[in-house]
């Protein structure tokens, strides 16, 4: 199955509470995920926070169990201003640049898609890159250099 690719660039976020909401309200709307994906994301997060610290920048990638995906997407959002996370490495807060939120259906391939973008995510010029690059570009980027 394809994993279908969903990029926003110039939004605001007041947190990451509202960071949450707006994937969860866009995902639900375009059948993505199941309604039951907003409390897990959220619970998620509250267990296990998704903000990491790479060398020369920040992200946050939410995901949850594939039980409340309907399809498998990434949704790649760069917000105008940083979003405070809460740190997955250590306590503490995190203000993240990007936001890349994974949806899988198959547990299996979400540790394979997760560790490929971690692999990624630690080359500095492909993170300026996706900072960089037009909303236009993104999609393509992304497609090549995870390979979905």
């Amino acid at each position: 199955m394809m994993t279908e690719i969903l990029i926003k660039t110039g939004i605001d976020f007041a947190d990451y509470n509202d960071a949450l909401n707006y994937i969860a309200d866009e995902l639900i709307g375009v059948g993505i995920v199941k309604e039951s994906y907003r409390a897990s994301v959220f619970e998620r997060e509250q267990n296990f926070p998704t903000g990491i610290a790479l060398e020369h920048h920040a992200v946050a990638i939410p995901h949850c169990e594939a039980e409340h995906a309907l399809k498998p997407a990434i949704y790649f959002i760069r917000p105008n201003n940083k979003v405070v996370f809460n740190r997955a490495d250590e306590d503490g807060k995190i203000d993240v640049e990007m936001i890349i939120a994974l949806v899988v259906t198959d547990p299996q391939a979400q540790l394979k898609i997760l560790r490929n973008l971690f692999g990624k995510l630690q080359d500095n010029d492909f993170v300026e890159t996706l900072l960089q690059s037009s909303e236009e570009n993104l999609s393509a980027l992304i497609h090549q250099q995870l390979n979905f």
